[in-house]
């Protein structure tokens, strides 16, 4: 048996279902001690090292290796999760980017280049006072000042542009939230995202006509860097709403994964 697994994590599953989908496939390791060193969203897929055995004693270790990211970033929305899991918070369906202009994405993104300090996004893990971000975040309560990590982007590689229309937005939308399990407000979200794009589909030209635009980057950087967040500031660079949709983790320091990158 293996002392570090290196699995793929799919589409709307949690690390821990992740996991467990292992042990049931692989009875071998059904009593031995397991752990996966790293979380990935629900919406996030890729690489995902579990440890076994003794080497989970080892799990700091794994935890601070440095990672590699496909992302796709879709603007003219943005959610209080960074990600198309969230609800609506601000929307520019009539945004008409020009996200075919390289040199201005490139100008952009090389400002995320190097050490800085990034918050943690409003649903995330991290805890304050004893409570996780998440639990705040759903119980109502604000946090006067979002805590914050030094992380490091090594570098951002543009690997090019793409729209989609009302209809197949919502389609793939749609079908990426109904693959996950649990409470993740999943119905409350879907309706927004229908009830915002269903009307601008439905809407005569030549609002009907516009296509939503993504740009994918691939992101190598260090251990702890949000790319739900990265998304949602280079929105906000570029004075627009942003979101992550969708996120491929590549690798977990020599961990590799080699996948041709498809939403």
């Amino acid at each position: 048996m293996l002392p570090v697994l290196k699995l793929y994590k799919n589409l709307g599953e949690t690390p821990l279902e992740c996991l467990e989908r292992f042990r049931a496939q692989n009875l071998e390791y059904k009593d031995l001690p397991m752990t996966y060193a790293g979380r990935l969203d629900p919406m996030a897929e890729g690489v995902l090292l579990v440890l076994t055995g003794d080497e989970c004693k080892k799990k700091e270790e794994y935890l601070g290796l440095d990672k590699e990211y496909e992302v796709e970033v879709l603007f003219g929305f943005s959610t209080d999760t960074y990600d198309i899991l969230g609800k609506l918070q601000k929307i520019d369906a009539n945004i008409q980017m020009h996200t075919d202009d390289k040199t201005l994405i490139l100008n952009i993104l090389k400002t995320f280049v190097g050490k800085f300090e990034q918050e943690y996004p409003p649903y995330s893990s991290k805890t304050v006072n004893g409570s996780s971000l998440h639990a705040i975040a759903r119980s109502g309560e604000s946090i006067e000042k979002m805590p914050t990590k030094e992380v490091e982007i090594f570098s951002i590689k543009y690997l090019g542009n793409r729209e989609l229309f009302a209809k197949k937005l919502l389609s793939v939308i749609k079908e990426r939230i109904v693959m996950v399990n649990g409470d993740f407000r999943q119905e409350e979200t879907l309706n927004l995202w229908k009830n915002v794009l269903e009307k601008s589909h439905n809407n005569p030209p030549p609002y009907s006509r516009a296509g939503f635009q993504i740009v994918k980057i691939k992101v190598s950087c260090s251990s702890g860097t949000y790319m739900r967040s990265l998304a949602h500031n280079i929105g906000k660079k570029l004075s627009m709403p942003a979101l992550a949709f969708s996120i491929v983790r590549t690798s977990v320091g020599v961990f590799k994964i080699d996948r041709n990158f498809e939403s």
